[in-house]
C-alpha cells in the first residue's frame, strides 16, 4: 500500500537516502557520486522550504518516491511552475509509482491554479518515456546540458504540459 502526503522535516533523512539511491543508480538529479548524507539533507531541507508542494511516496520500507512542484519565481509566470526531482527508489521501480506521483502532482498544480507546467529529464531514461505516455509534450533536446553522477556528461530533454484553466489563480507568495 502506497501513501501520498507532503514532506515534512521528519522525511529529511529518508529523502536524502531516496537522493542518494537515485545517484548510486547513475539517475542525472543535480547530484555527483561524491554526494554525502550530509549534503543530501541539507538540501533537502532547503528544497521543503523552497518548493510549493514536495510530495512522499511511502511504502512498507519506508520513502519510496517523490515529487516536486516549484512555482516560476517571475510575476509574469504565475501560471506556470517547473516539476522536478520525480526519484522512485530502485526497490519500488516499475509498479506505477513514478506515475501516481505525476497524476497527483499535475492535479495539485491545477487546482492550485497553474495552467502550464514544465520539467526536464536526462535523454534515455525511463522518466522520458512516463512522461510521453502521460501527455506532456517534447520541446527539445540540449546535448551536454548536465553531468551525470560520475561526471560525464548527458543530454537532456525538455518537456511541457498545458493543464486545464482552473477558476483559481496561483498566489503572488
Amino acid at each position: 500500500m502506497i501513501e501520498l502526503t507532503v514532506a515534512t522535516e521528519t522525511d529529511i533523512e529518508g529523502l536524502a537516502l531516496l537522493l542518494l539511491d537515485a545517484t548510486a543508480a547513475g539517475a542525472s538529479v543535480g547530484f555527483l557520486d561524491d554526494t554525502t548524507p550530509e549534503s543530501a539533507m541539507e538540501w533537502w531541507r532547503a528544497s521543503i522550504d523552497d518548493a510549493a508542494v514536495v510530495l512522499v511516496a511511502r511504502d512498507d520500507g519506508g520513502i519510496a518516491g517523490t515529487v516536486q512542484l516549484r512555482p516560476a519565481s517571475m510575476p509574469n509566470q504565475r501560471h506556470r511552475a517547473d516539476i522536478a526531482k520525480l526519484l522512485v527508489h530502485r526497490r519500488a521501480r516499475r509498479q506505477g509509482l513514478g506515475g501516481m506521483l505525476m497524476r497527483e502532482i499535475e492535479d495539485r498544480a491545477s487546482s492550485a491554479g497553474f495552467t502550464l507546467l514544465t520539467l526536464d529529464t536526462k535523454r534515455g531514461d525511463a522518466a522520458e518515456s512516463l512522461y510521453r505516455r502521460g501527455g506532456w509534450t517534447e520541446v527539445g533536446v540540449i546535448p551536454g546540458y548536465a553531468l551525470n553522477p560520475d561526471g560525464s556528461l548527458c543530454d537532456t530533454v525538455v518537456f511541457y504540459k498545458a493543464l486545464a484553466v482552473s477558476s483559481r489563480r496561483p498566489s503572488a507568495d
